[in-house]
């Protein structure tokens, strides 16, 4: 039987750390509605020695791995005091994008560039990639996510500057639908001295390309 989830549900794209345990049970419950799904689908899951075990498999998959940005803590984020006030624009990337459409359930596959203006604190470069990840790690959309990646650094490091640009393909797009297999969607978000300063968005538009 499938647990009450009254009173625990949230927004896709939201983040509610959960136990090892919690995760675990979340399989199981998960596992058994994916089993009634293939049954509705009328696929037998016993006969097919392709499709045995797949419930679990796929609930684990989205638990653990596909959603994992709502059910694990966020990463622990170093960071360094500015002692030389470094303050010239860096970038990074590409960071590896792999998310999920909320709309079809489909792959969101890309790439994440990150310009920054250092404020009083510096921040390792990995611990972007594994903030990105994160926040990618859900089912949203990509014009969201991107948003929330801005809002995380900027709470976390308040630079001077802060701009995060998303190139993603959109499986909903390829794999159904029209099925457009080259197009690409582009995402912006910019603060600070990069949502006021042309030449500044300029200059760094040119490092990424």
């Amino acid at each position: 039987m499938l647990m009450d989830l009254e009173g625990i549900i949230n927004l896709a794209n939201e983040n509610m750390p959960l136990s090892g345990a919690e995760r675990g049970h979340m399989v199981d419950q998960a596992e058994a509605a994916l089993s009634m799904l293939f049954a509705v689908l009328r696929i037998d899951t016993e006969a097919d020695h392709n499709m045995k075990g797949s419930a679990h498999r796929i609930a684990k998959m989205l638990v653990n791995e596909i959603f994992a940005g709502r059910y694990l803590p966020r990463p622990e984020l170093r960071t360094f005091p500015n002692t030389r006030g470094t303050n010239d624009m860096y970038t990074v990337g590409p960071i590896a994008v792999r998310s999920t459409c909320s709309h079809h359930l489909a792959p969101v596959i890309g790439s994440c560039w990150i310009g920054l203006v250092a404020g009083d604190q510096l921040v390792g470069l990995s611990k972007l990639s594994r903030i990105v990840d994160w926040i990618m790690r859900r089912p949203q959309l990509q014009e969201e996510a991107t948003v929330q990646v801005a809002d995380e650094l900027q709470a976390l490091i308040n630079p001077i500057g802060l701009a995060v640009i998303v190139k993603a393909r959109h499986m909903c797009l390829e794999w159904r639908g029209v099925c457009e297999h080259e197009t690409v969607m582009t995402t912006t978000a910019m603060r600070g001295m990069f949502a006021g300063n042309e030449e500044m968005r300029s200059s760094l538009l040119a490092l990424i390309h």
